[in-house]
């Protein structure tokens, strides 16, 4: 049984920063694709970062309106998925969810929600202007 289990969230002034964790349990492999996602109400789940933790170089995603502001990183010790947002704006306020899929990032739309089994249960975050 795999479970995400994910902190960090909460609020933050325009210009803060943040940390979300997200813990792997649950064995899936030494080299998976995971992704965050972040959803507000009444739209998509928007898939935002994603990377394969085997290693083997920087092989991370990110959508442009995040690319220089957030990063994602694995700790393969911690089996530990984080997100450090930087920069926030009040457009970023959302609920964050990490997601796991234990295929190559490669071989899949990674910003595609349907393309992960596995969810974390969200971590809010909300930037004040």
């Amino acid at each position: 049984q795999v479970q995400l289990v994910e902190s960090g969230g909460g609020s933050v002034q325009a210009g803060g920063s943040l940390r979300l964790s997200c813990v792997r349990r649950g064995h899936m492999g030494s080299g998976i694709c995971m992704g965050w996602f972040r959803q507000v109400p009444g739209k998509e789940r928007e898939g935002i970062a994603a990377m394969w933790t085997g290693g083997g170089g920087d092989q991370s995603y990110y959508i442009d309106s995040v690319k220089d502001r957030f990063t994602i990183s694995h700790d393969s010790v911690k089996n530990t998925l984080y997100l450090q947002l930087n920069r926030l704006k009040s457009e970023d306020t959302a609920m964050y969810y990490c997601a796991a899929d234990p295929r190559p990032c490669w071989v899949q739309q990674v910003f595609s929600s349907s393309e992960y089994p596995y969810w974390g249960q969200g971590a809010q975050v909300t930037v004040s202007s």
